[in-house]
């Protein structure tokens, strides 16, 4: 878009009008560093949403652009304070204070500067609130409740309703100190009651209680520095010069490609994954010798049309001089290759800037925790946050949950859960999911107390039970032997309204199972099938292993042939505890049938499962075998138990009867 209308905008000559909502009171500053904080922080967010405002008008506009617009609008908002006509900002009947800019643009100045005057009010309030939040007395009420089984939500509430109080009271208690100082001096009376009426004082409000904030009256220059915008050097009034030029703009246009050189650039599109694009790239710069806006033609270009190639360029112009790179240059490209579950290559990249030299930023170390979360790099995450964390950034909600996924994923549920309740306190909203991870954490280290206490804690945070939950409780007493509070939950999941899929089924007769319960296990099962709910493969692979470890090995055989009738393979389970039950019966054929299979998908066995299947086969007699998967099992890392090597040895010492090889 050109930038005519922003011109046109500075010099329409219409009325201007600046600042917050009319009868806006001031907060009076002591000292001109007082005066400088507010101004930055006004002028801080006033540049932020502007900025969004222009980003919003002119689309098309780069980021010089947009902070040039900034530089010239901040500058004429400075340079009218710098006058001392703060009335005219503040009061919103104020006719005129400059005939710059078009009235359009003073009035989205004064929506913005009314936006970001409510934003610091609230922003003084909140600081208040906090102080009392952690008072003593707070704190004792708030360990008195908890104490009584006070928790979650209801817990906060009564925190904050117990903070407001103190709040209010100390609102109160100051404004009768100013009656009262006003009633012993009738001249500082009198003065507060002329700054009521020209509104440049602070003073309470008794109609809401809340203290207003808005800008120091102040005169003379003002010193400031905002986001990168150093808008108190005379650089701003150099770019608006650029502005002004006719027909030009801040931000340059890339050169016009032909002849050869258009054949190279067509040629670098068209490469694939595997090419390297050095040689195109070094000829391609010798024929255009292009500058930043160049290279930023093409990345674009290659981003659209070859995104393979795009990484390999992107990461080969951080070396060009002619490019200029800078630390966002590098931020995007590894936020790029995390978004792409690209580690090694977001890593290289890193790396590259830790050899040059450059720190990343925030954006950067967010996107590290975020990638060594999703990929399982419990360590790297842990590092990457504590960088986060020691450069005075507050985590989020999304930065939380990567941390809180990566403990859960990594087998740590304990301090994922310190993790939620740190979110609770900062009121930050945790969303199911990471409920559902800590939930299905504990089931999986056979931990229910655990399970159950995060359950809760969901129920508390306004989640209903769902299947899913009930389920990973399900699985979580289950791995513990505990049957009756396994059987609870599953007629949790009927009562709630939900059918209970096979894998439910599965758990809680697995659960029957380790208790050796079959007349309940088969109850459920008959009482299952009269309602219509059929179960699976993943119940019969229970079944099979239940009725091996009891050698009624006709039984386990028919329910096998429920894999053949459905034309699925048995899974892993299924051969251990077929091997386990062939050898415990001496049934030499079939149980080398089941290892066999073992064999072949060793690197897919865990230490339990290879445990399981050595005793057995010592039990059985298979003592060649049974070293053969000791051997096997020590080669991949794992440590055998004391009752393993004592079994072992013992039947080396006592050769039993058989011993059957491959």
């Amino acid at each position: 878009m050109s930038h005519s209308m922003f011109r046109r905008c500075i010099h329409t000559g219409q009325e201007t009008v600046f600042g917050g909502v009319k009868g806006v009171e001031t907060v009076s500053l002591e000292s001109e560093d007082d005066d400088d904080a507010v101004m930055n922080d006004f002028l801080s967010r006033f540049v932020w949403i502007m900025r969004g405002k222009l980003n919003e008008v002119y689309t098309n506009a780069d980021k010089k652009e947009i902070d040039a617009m900034l530089h010239i609008i901040v500058g004429k908002v400075v340079a009218e304070m710098e006058e001392d006509r703060l009335e005219h900002f503040i009061d919103s009947e104020a006719a005129s204070v400059s005939q710059d800019f078009s009235d359009d643009l003073w009035t989205t100045v004064k929506e913005v500067s009314s936006v970001v005057l409510e934003d610091m009010k609230k922003a003084k309030k909140k600081e208040k609130m906090k102080t009392f939040l952690q008072c003593e007395e707070v704190k004792e009420m708030t360990r008195f409740a908890g104490e009584i089984g006070i928790r979650g939500d209801m817990l906060r509430e009564l925190r904050f309703k117990w903070a407001r109080e103190k709040l209010e009271d100390s609102d109160f208690y100051e404004s009768l100190e100013r009656m009262r100082k006003d009633a012993m001096e009738p001249e500082v009376e009198a003065q507060s009651h002329e700054a009521s009426e020209s509104k440049t004082e602070g003073e309470y409000n008794d109609d809401d209680g809340d203290q207003v904030i808005s800008l120091p009256k102040r005169s003379g220059k003002i010193k400031y520095n905002i986001y990168g915008l150093d808008l108190s050097k005379p650089k701003w009034a150099e770019v608006a010069e650029q502005i002004h030029e006719a027909g030009e703009s801040v931000w340059p246009e890339p050169k016009q490609i032909s002849g050869k050189c258009k054949i190279v650039t067509e040629k670098i599109v068209s490469l694939k994954a595997d090419d390297d694009p050095s040689p195109l790239i070094a000829e391609w710069v010798e024929l255009l010798q292009p500058s930043r806006v160049d290279w930023v033609a093409l990345l674009d270009r290659l981003k659209e049309q070859n995104d393979q190639i795009y990484f390999k360029v992107a990461e080969h112009v951080l070396d060009e001089e002619s490019y200029q790179p800078n630390v966002t240059d590098y931020s995007q490209l590894v936020q790029a290759h995390a978004n792409h579950n690209k580690i090694s290559e977001a890593e290289r990249i890193i790396k590259k800037m830790d050899e040059k030299g450059i720190i990343p930023d925030i954006l950067t170390k967010t996107t590290m925790v975020h990638m060594y979360s999703k990929a399982g790099n419990l360590k790297l995450a842990i590092e990457a946050f504590n960088n986060l964390k020691s450069q005075g950034f507050r985590p989020d909600a999304k930065v939380y949950k990567s941390m809180i996924m990566a403990y859960a994923n990594a087998g740590d549920p304990v301090t994922g859960e310190s993790f939620m309740r740190e979110m609770d306190l900062k009121n930050i909203k945790r969303s199911q999911d990471l409920f559902l991870a800590l939930i299905r954490s504990f089931a999986l280290k056979s931990d229910p107390i655990g399970a159950d206490r995060v359950s809760t804690y969901m129920g508390l945070a306004g989640y209903q039970p769902s299947l899913e939950s009930n389920t990973y409780l399900i699985e979580a007493y289950s791995r513990r032997g505990n049957a009756d509070d396994a059987r609870k939950h599953f007629d949790e999941i009927i009562k709630l309204g939900y059918k209970p899929d096979d894998k439910c089924i599965a758990l809680v007769t697995a659960a029957y199972a380790e208790k050796n319960l079959l007349d309940k296990g088969l109850e459920l099962l008959l009482q299952l099938e009269k309602d219509g709910i059929e179960h699976g493969l993943a119940t019969y692979s229970v079944l099979i292993d239940w009725l091996g470890k009891l050698q009624l090995i006709d039984e386990a055989e028919d329910l096998l042939e429920k894999f053949t009738e459905k034309g699925v393979s048995p899974s892993l389970d299924v051969h251990i505890s077929l091997c386990d039950m062939y050898a415990r019966a001496g049934e030499q054929k079939k149980t080398l049938q089941a290892l066999g299979v073992l064999e072949a998908n060793k690197d897919k066995l865990g230490h339990p499962e290879f445990e399981r299947v050595i005793d057995a086969l010592l039990y059985g007699g298979f003592k060649q075998d049974a070293e053969r998967m000791y051997n096997t099992m020590t080669a991949m890392g794992f440590t055998a138990s004391t009752h393993l090597d004592v079994t072992l040895k013992a039947s080396q010492t006592f050769s039993r009867t058989r011993s059957f090889t491959k």
